[in-house]
């Protein structure tokens, strides 16, 4: 199902659009309006599990299975710095990771098949999910709400930077990692920086602290355990020569094990601990788990694998390496037989990365969302209910 060049206008009209009015995380009321409406305009019943998603529903001439395929919605606290014509109207937020790009395809999606019904067996879910970029995100909340109920297999997408343009990029198993949060207050003894041995030092033990946490994952984990601990904040202090009595550091940790995130954890509150005694400091640790790691099922996958393949070629079909981005899909993947692929937009042209306030997405790429998605979301229901 080829979409026609009108069709592929008009997705990217609505790309446009949607990049103009960007919106953050569990705030996006005008854009949930706009898709609601856009829907209702093809003909498509649409309904909302928490008030702040869309759910639209294209039921098949013939009976079958239920699927569903997502989109997010929500943008991010940037400040545009692209230059484009149709730069983000709403100050100091912007669309920088490609969901205008994936609202745009769904929506191609929606008004091919909204006119395909006789094509169908089945029923189609499109699940225009918020709040992505944010903890708790939308895909819990609709998890919670009882989306999954009676839907057999969902599908998802991103257009990915790091991947080259015209490139699809599919993974079998764990393909994005799991996502936490930690911050470590160490509370001392401030004082003058020409008499330390009167001080209980924060500075020093903090960076004590964030050098010895780097070999949680070299000396605690097995090779084959693919973690990340990464230190994002660091304060201590206000003035040269003033100890301060406290500092504060906070990251994050990725993983495609649940396992190896409760040991990262341990490990974590015993290197803290262990130094804080021997300062004679006390400390504080939070630790949240976040995201779990995103886990593509393997016959899905073979699925979405072979569609692109006849599609677009073996040679623009590629396996790719576990990403350490987290994607908060990954709670439908837990639940039932899921699978997340990356189309890729990275050019010269558009060389900067996700969440960049210069990121842009090669427009191209929607028709090929578009066409990868229509055929694949209409070949699958056929073949589960042959």
């Amino acid at each position: 199902m080829k979409p026609t060049t009108e069709l592929v206008d008009w997705a990217i009209e609505q790309r446009r659009y949607l990049h103009q009015h960007p919106e953050l995380s569990h705030k996006e009321h005008e854009t949930k309006a706009y898709v609601k409406q856009q829907l209702e305009q093809m003909g498509i019943d649409t309904y909302s599990l928490t008030g702040k998603d869309v759910i639209g529903v294209i039921k098949g001439q013939h009976e079958g299975k239920v699927i569903g395929v997502r989109s997010d919605m929500d943008a991010l606290p940037i400040k545009e710095e692209t230059g484009l014509p149709f730069s983000s109207k709403n100050v100091n937020v912007m669309h920088a990771c490609g969901h205008d790009g994936h609202m745009a395809i769904l929506l191609g999606i929606a008004k091919i098949l909204s006119e395909k019904k006789e094509d169908i067996h089945g029923t189609i879910l499109l699940v225009f999910q918020h709040a992505e970029e944010e903890l708790p995100g939308g895909a819990t909340e609709l998890v919670a709400a009882n989306l999954l109920d009676g839907v057999d297999a969902i599908f998802g997408y991103h257009l990915w930077q790091p991947i080259p343009s015209g490139i699809i990029g599919v993974r079998e198993g764990p393909t994005m990692a799991g996502a936490d949060r930690f911050s470590i207050t160490i509370k001392g003894k401030g004082g003058h920086g020409s008499m330390p041995q009167q001080t209980i030092d924060p500075t020093l033990i903090i960076s004590t602290i964030i050098t010895s946490l780097q070999s949680i994952v070299s000396r605690s984990l097995t090779p084959s355990d693919e973690a990340v601990v990464s230190i994002g904040e660091l304060h201590s202090g206000s003035n040269y020569n003033i100890i301060p009595d406290t500092a504060m550091a906070s990251g994050t940790v990725r993983y495609f094990n649940t396992e190896t995130s409760k040991e990262i954890r341990r490990r974590m509150e015993s290197i803290v601990d262990g130094i804080c005694q021997a300062h004679g400091a006390s400390y504080e640790l939070e630790y949240t788990h976040g995201d779990p790691p995103l886990f593509n099922d393997a016959k899905l996958t073979k699925f979405m694998e072979a569609q692109a393949q006849d599609v677009f070629g073996i040679e623009n079909v590629q396996r790719i390496d576990g990403i350490m981005g987290s994607e908060d899909f990954a709670y439908y993947s837990t639940e039932i037989p899921s699978s997340y692929i990356f189309i890729g937009i990275g050019s010269e042209a558009s060389p900067y990365g996700h969440h960049h306030p210069r990121f842009d997405i090669d427009e191209d790429m929607i028709s090929i969302g578009i066409e990868l998605f229509t055929k694949s979301l209409v070949d699958y229901l056929k073949e589960a209910n042959a």
